[in-house]
């Protein structure tokens, strides 16, 4: 058990932290190549493999005594405590008194969780049930329109967690969504966004679903209105048509209410859920719509499934952890700052913008928990696109570049639509990538070649090159569930290493608390008075005069 002294000790000051830099020195001149060949079951031991995923770790820059001191790190930083901690319902958040449950979003109906007194898990099933009877009446087409007719189209606004879990969601999960009907998904405060989602959809048809926890978030709210007003021209002006057309994902009745939705369509969620940590709940209300509540429930089994693995699997199996750990090592010790995710399923191909969200807002943090600041680093950059596209564009860069990137390559064993020899390429090339990563190719080899002296250096790939490979039968939306929760906890893991709260988002708020200061001096129809700095206050008035609003 670690002490209390233990926990508030500066984490590049414990015993563990220490041993793995001296141990760094030791280790970061070894190649993948000899480790390979000094122990030829490497590839087979150093994996891990649970709940239906399996974890090839061995093309790290590890050892047996790298991953012994992570995971007595671990131990020294409380992880286990930490662990606990959040899924028993303690207020982790402590930025802004707040327990963090999203764990529960996904609990089976029996589980108990506990919040301030109170059993959250019945409020959360109670929601589930009101969201899949409304869905069940859409998909059916019980639910209809103002003129009757039964609604085709669905529109996600929202943006962040109200936008990127969804739309990732939709895009992965697309082979069981009702085809018959379209789906699509607007965030961004550009009119360009709206407009170009809407433009080939009838009115008549259209379902909006606005996410806002307040209903008054900036950008979600002026799409929102932009929405209302093409649909009350659609309708002669009547208000009417809103409640058929509109349902609300929100905390905040009055709001939902004053814009004209029925809170009877108000689907609520808590403020014990980050927005970034929230596609399992109300905000996945145009998921159950596209792929149906029983898909979505398997989702969320999915899920619980790693929610389980993580609380209670053994450190040195568990495979959140064993990713958690294994970033710690790269962006700490290696210095590395990027780890690209790379998906080699065309239907994950909004998976890495996703995890973006989920990573960079999570720990892109220079605060510790006691208020000190960071002596070590944090998040690294996600990045990534699916394969093979991403051989053909970036792959020069982490075979060749000057930087290392640790990679995740992600891929299925069946694909969900089999057409003749493209899914054995496919997995060709993911095993095949990690592999000239691992050990690249040596001057003697490219001399055997016959190539001319002058281009072997050009032709020279160092390799030692880290990478995980993650592997799963097929993806189903119970493997989606257990994909994301996998990176959730990793982040979890991480943020508890560095002692910093993966779970506020402060730095967002800067930026959007001067954007409501600009927007009345872009607006303004006289010269404001402008108390910005100087390059600021030129762009604005760059911007008023183009427009012609003043001189």
């Amino acid at each position: 058990m670690t002490n209390r002294t233990e926990n508030i000790l500066p984490l590049n000051e414990r015993n563990a932290w220490k041993a793995l830099a001296v141990h760094y020195e030791q280790v970061r001149r070894l190649h993948l190549r000899t480790l390979f060949a000094d122990d030829p079951q490497r590839g087979e031991r150093m994996t891990a493999e649970a709940v239906g995923l399996y974890l090839d770790y061995s093309k790290n820059l590890i050892t047996d005594e790298t991953l012994k001191l992570l995971l007595q790190l671990a131990k020294e930083c409380g992880l286990r405590q930490r662990i606990d901690a959040m899924f028993c319902g303690e207020k982790i958040n402590i930025t802004e008194n707040r327990a963090v449950l999203h764990v529960a979003l996904r609990a089976p109906r029996e589980a108990s969780v506990i919040v301030d007194g109170v059993n959250v898990v019945p409020l959360v099933h109670a929601v589930l049930d009101k969201m899949a009877d409304f869905s069940d009446r859409v998909r059916s087409g019980e639910w209809k329109g103002h003129t009757g007719k039964r609604i085709r189209n669905v529109v996600n606004i929202g943006i962040g967690g109200s936008d990127l879990g969804p739309v990732m969601a939709y895009e992965a999960l697309k082979y069981y969504s009702e085809r018959a009907m379209t789906f699509r998904f607007v965030s961004n405060i550009d009119s360009t966004d709206f407009t170009e989602a809407v433009h080939d959809l009838d009115p008549t048809e259209t379902l909006f679903i606005v996410s806002s926890k307040t209903f008054t978030t900036l950008e979600t709210m002026t799409n929102a209105h932009t929405a209302r007003e093409w649909l009350l021209a659609a309708f002669g002006g009547d208000t009417q048509s809103i409640a058929k057309h509109f349902v609300a994902v929100s905390t905040n009745a009055a709001e939902v209410a004053k814009f004209g939705i029925d809170t009877a369509q108000m689907f609520e969620f808590w403020d014990w859920v980050g927005g970034r940590y929230s596609m399992t709940s109300a905000i996945g209300l145009s998921t159950m719509l596209a792929i149906g509540q029983v898909n979505f429930r398997i989702m969320l089994r999915g899920f619980h499934q790693m929610d389980e693995h993580f609380r209670t699997a053994p450190f040195e199996s568990n495979l959140p952890v064993l990713m958690g750990l294994l970033t710690v090592w790269y962006t700490d010790f290696f210095g590395t700052q990027a780890v690209a995710v790379l998906p080699y399923e065309q239907y994950l191909k909004r998976f890495p913008a996703y995890l973006q969200q989920l990573t960079m807002e999570s720990n892109g943090k220079q605060t510790t928990l006691n208020g000190s600041r960071v002596s070590y680093n944090t998040s690294p950059i996600y990045w990534g696109e699916p394969g093979t596209n991403g051989q053909h564009s970036f792959y020069q860069l982490l075979h060749q570049g000057t930087s290392l990137i640790p990679c995740d390559f992600i891929a299925f064993i069946e694909t969900l639509n089999p057409l003749g020899r493209h899914h054995d390429i496919l997995l060709s090339n993911v095993f095949a990538q990690s592999e000239a990563l691992a050990f690249g190719k040596t001057i003697e080899q490219v001399k055997a070649e016959g190539t001319p002296d002058w281009l072997i250096p050009h032709r020279i790939f160092e390799g030692n090159r880290p990478s995980n490979t993650i592997l799963a039968q097929r993806l189903t939306p119970e493997v989606l569930g257990k994909l994301v929760a996998l990176y959730e906890h990793s982040v979890f893991t991480q943020g508890a290493i560095w002692r910093i709260n993966p779970f506020d988002q402060w730095g967002v708020e800067l930026g959007k608390v001067l954007a409501q200061r600009i927007i009345p001096e872009l607006e303004s129809k006289v010269e404001p008075a402008l108390g910005h700095d100087s390059s600021t206050n030129q762009l604005i008035r760059r911007y008023r005069n183009s427009k012609g609003i003043s001189a």
